[in-house]
């Protein structure tokens, strides 16, 4: 192992080490902060088992839930970035911009709307069922994008245009579907599309965390793949890479990751997209460094954007959604001016 490659592993590490440590304080402040404050002495003894009923309710039936699930969506959706932007070779390709995001949406908005008093949104049958119903819209609107934007092959700039053309039908659908809802689901539905964490339960959590547990592994696993994919095809090809099909896992992959991330989170916007950039400037463009780092970084940006949105303006929420968006538009418009 040469000197180059020392430094870029004590690199590695070190990113991993600060998010990780990044990731366990800002953890213990979300259970700290909220409508009923909980001292950081409370919340040890809580967590050793010393806390009252009320404590031990607020920390584990409706806090901790919260901030594991924004760790799995930010690290779900920042890992589908990262591959959709390495099959592509797009800068700017990521499931919210290319559409995926609002098959998924509009796929669960479909079922919550004909199965609204049949199986309750809340209900642990449903809440095992949306990853799966998301997936299928995800496919739906993975499928359009590149049956359209296939002409002899896909190109970047043509793959984004059909991305937000699709992302602009499936934004049409659902609003049509939102007027035709009673006035309190119509409520939850837009809420929920703004980008929340929804039903912060532990059925969610135990939904979600197979899907993360399993595919984000398989990602990195894969990782060697997209390194290569960047040389180009025909290199790839020439290496032994059976492109089309490694193509097509990772996809599958990413997909699958946007919509299990959307049924549990909404239509979180820009996080798949900002976080490889960032990650990328850290590490360099290798992705079995740039994924694990995106899957942390991401973890660590959503817990962080759904505290402020919970605690900035308490009692009221601002959905997490539109906290990423506001601190992700400055750099996409950046991304935009740099991109030829």
């Amino acid at each position: 192992m040469n000197i180059l490659e020392k430094q870029k592993r004590l690199r590695f590490w070190t990113i991993i080490s600060i998010l990780v440590i990044g990731i366990i304080v800002f953890s213990f402040l979300s259970l700290n902060l909220g409508a009923i404050s909980i001292s950081p002495k409370e919340v040890v003894q809580t967590l050793m088992g010393q806390g009252s009923d009320r404590q031990e309710l607020v920390l584990f039936k409706f806090r901790m839930p919260g901030i594991i699930l924004a760790l799995l969506i930010g690290a779900g959706l920042a890992v589908s970035g990262t591959i959709m932007q390495g099959i592509t070779q797009n800068g700017l390709a990521d499931p919210g911009i290319l559409g995926i995001n609002s098959g998924a949406g509009f796929a669960i908005v479909l079922f919550l709307y004909f199965f609204q008093g049949v199986i309750p949104a809340t209900s642990a049958l449903s809440t095992y069922m949306l990853p799966f119903i998301a997936l299928i819209g995800a496919f739906t609107a993975a499928i359009l994008i590149y049956a359209i934007a296939w002409k002899k092959g896909v190109s970047p700039i043509r793959l984004v245009l059909v991305g937000i053309g699709v992302n602009a039908a499936f934004g049409a659908l659902l609003t049509i579907l939102q007027l035709r809802m009673d006035p309190q689901n119509y409520r939850q539905v837009t809420i929920w599309l703004s980008g929340e964490i929804w039903s912060a339960n532990w059925n969610f959590v135990f939904a979600l965390l197979p899907w993360m547990l399993i595919l984000i592994p398989i990602a990195i696993n894969k990782a060697r793949n997209l390194n290569v994919f960047h040389l180009g095809e025909d290199v790839a090809s020439g290496l032994g890479t059976h492109v089309e099909r490694e193509r097509g896992i990772l996809l599958l992959i990413a997909v699958a990751l946007a919509g299990a991330s959307v049924a549990a989170g909404g239509a979180i916007a820009f996080l798949g997209l900002v976080v490889p950039h960032i990650v990328r400037k850290l590490v360099g463009p290798l992705h079995h460094y740039v994924i694990p780092i995106s899957a942390l970084l991401g973890a660590f940006i959503l817990m962080a954007a759904d505290m402020i949105g919970s605690n900035i303006l308490a009692p009221t929420t601002i959905p997490v959604g539109i906290v990423v968006s506001i601190v992700s538009t400055p750099y996409f418009v950046y991304l935009l001016m740099k991109t030829n």
